[in-house]
């Protein structure tokens, strides 16, 4: 009992250093976007993606599709050619919409699983030198402990 109240408060903690995950499908004819605002310059912006099935029905000469991200003032920041999926990181030149853009050069639809991470994830250092972060976090695990004794 004691470990599983350890664990969720240990997560929420985690999933509150995130400002946004997002997950989502996308049906990819031709070119689709899809749009995401980064609140803050040299935010972490990260995700994955990969498109459904291409191991099944894609034979040895398909192209793949392109991915490409621009920020709001149109520049370049990350791009893969020619792959069935792959991982990204990049950290947020400025603040905006950010497009992430997916291009299928055939005809037939490809649907792709995408998923964006937006946010800031403090580093060990960062979490060590707050001293307030710590004394919240011992505070909470002293109330845990405290509580499941009584």
């Amino acid at each position: 009992m004691r470990s599983s109240k350890m664990w969720m408060v240990f997560m929420c903690l985690t999933v509150s250093f995130f400002a946004r995950i997002e997950s989502l499908s996308v049906t990819v004819n031709d070119v689709e976007c899809v749009y995401e605002y980064v609140l803050y310059e040299g935010d972490t912006v990260s995700g994955n993606f990969v498109v459904v099935d291409h191991d099944i029905f894609w034979s040895s000469d398909h192209p793949g599709i392109d991915f490409t991200v621009t920020t709001a003032a149109g520049n370049t920041v990350h791009s893969i050619k020619g792959t069935s999926g792959d991982k990204f990181s990049f950290k947020a030149p400025s603040h905006g919409m950010y497009k992430f853009c997916f291009h299928n050069p055939y005809s037939t639809p490809e649907t792709v699983s995408f998923y964006i991470h937006v946010g800031h994830i403090p580093s060990e250092h960062d979490l060590a030198k707050d001293g307030k972060f710590c004394s919240i976090w011992t505070q909470l695990m002293l109330r845990s402990l405290s509580s499941e004794r009584h």
